[in-house]
């Protein structure tokens, strides 16, 4: 990561900025997270800035010559208001120079549809404990947005429990289309995390955008 200065966008437990800091960046890393409970967890770590808000409460004037959004993050704005209101805030965060680096996943690819309850993941709770998680899509799905059900069951737990979501399910064009409007302009697209071209049914559209 050679930007010296990076906002990382719903940073979640602050994965990223962390590994990013053991590595030797010696600049400034701030994170920003809506969630308390993934703030707090992120603060167990010293030397990194961990912000609650989001960029609509939160706001930075040409401060940083990264901006990131991972974790498919774009798919949580839902309307194009707010849509509308992070990117412009993206675009006042950035230097002249700086950049703002994002993936969401391309629907050409119907992701969704491989969300079912058979494809059972199983993960390790911090009590070493087996969990196991599945997801349910509603059906039919409502234009761009796919409305589905995480169920995480363990033997622990006396039953089920439940986590409803939307994710913003946006093509090619609609993404352009925002970046455009919000002042940004599109430098390089990838279909895939190998940097294979962007094609109609890539499952990725990862974009690294610059001020117009």
């Amino acid at each position: 990561m050679s930007a010296h200065s990076v906002l990382d966008v719903g940073c979640g437990t602050g994965q990223l900025l962390r590994r990013a800091r053991q590595c030797g960046h010696a600049g400034r890393l701030v994170g920003l997270d809506p969630a308390p409970g993934m703030v707090n967890q992120a603060r167990k770590w010293p030397g990194i800035e961990w912000m609650l808000g989001d960029l609509g409460s939160v706001r930075y004037d040409q401060e940083f010559e990264l901006v990131v959004m991972t974790g498919h993050v774009f798919q949580v704005f839902l309307e194009d208001d707010e849509l509308r209101t992070t990117l412009a805030a993206v675009r006042s965060a950035l230097t002249d120079h700086g950049r703002f680096s994002f993936e969401t996943r391309h629907p050409g690819a119907r992701a969704w549809e491989r969300w079912t309850r058979d494809k059972v993941v199983e993960d390790t709770d911090p009590a070493r404990e087996v969990v196991r998680r599945w997801c349910e899509v509603e059906t039919p799905v409502d234009g761009d947005l796919v409305r589905f059900t995480q169920t995480f069951a363990s033997p622990r737990w006396d039953q089920p429990q439940l986590s409803r979501s939307t994710l913003r399910f946006l093509d090619v064009d609609a993404v352009a289309s925002f970046l455009t409007g919000a002042g940004l302009a599109i430098e390089r697209q990838y279909g895939d995390w190998d940097e294979s071209p962007l094609t109609d049914t890539s499952p990725e559209i990862i974009t690294i955008a610059r001020r117009a």
